[in-house]
């Protein structure tokens, strides 16, 4: 199966890269194929121009964000790895969105109505954030967060979501916290469903 991994975290000591090691390890004993975008490693820019913007009506995408619509395109399942930062996305992995899911690549419209056009491929999605689940649910965070998320950009563009990760108390996580998230992880990359 070929994987794809979208990763977003300028730390090589943090949890997140951590997660995305363990994810390459797993993968690779499967013997996936597996194509990795660290988009601050990259220097990825983020920022949807007016270019951009005019290019994507007319179908004309810059070279940078054509190269990241092709490994998409490749890929059979596609992971997002990202902190929560301010309720949301890190701006890096939100201008990704902003400028490779285009009009025309990830989504259009038909007389009117909206269609995902990332349709047939799985998505995986892991999040890491610094307050506890108990706190999100209290507030209803939890709950924006997958519908902003899941149901606002990957469904909408037609992924199908196998799971949706949040690792909480994450600037405090323990050894033992690790280790279960690793299991969880692991668990989630090896369900039978992935592997077809």
């Amino acid at each position: 199966m070929k994987h794809l991994i979208i990763y977003a975290h300028p730390n090589e000591g943090s949890l997140n890269h951590n997660i995305l090691s363990h994810i390459i390890e797993t993968l690779q004993s499967e013997h996936h194929e597996l194509r990795i975008r660290d988009l601050y490693q990259m220097n990825f820019d983020p920022v949807l121009s007016l270019a951009d913007m005019q290019g994507q009506r007319s179908g004309q995408v810059a070279d940078d964000i054509q190269q990241e619509q092709d490994f998409i395109s490749w890929a059979d399942q596609v992971t997002f790895i990202y902190p929560i930062w301010w309720t949301g996305l890190p701006a890096i992995m939100k201008g990704y969105i902003d400028r490779v899911f285009s009009y025309g690549f990830a989504y259009r419209y038909d007389q009117g109505i909206q269609k995902g056009l990332l349709k047939g491929k799985k998505a995986v999605i892991i999040n890491t954030h610094g307050k506890s689940h108990e706190e999100y649910k209290q507030t209803g965070m939890d709950t924006a967060l997958s519908l902003t998320s899941d149901q606002g950009i990957f469904t909408y563009c037609g992924f199908e979501i196998i799971q949706h990760l949040f690792f909480d108390k994450a600037d405090r996580a323990s050894a033992e916290d690790l280790e279960l998230w690793k299991k969880q992880i692991s668990a989630a990359y090896l369900q039978p469903v992935l592997n077809h």
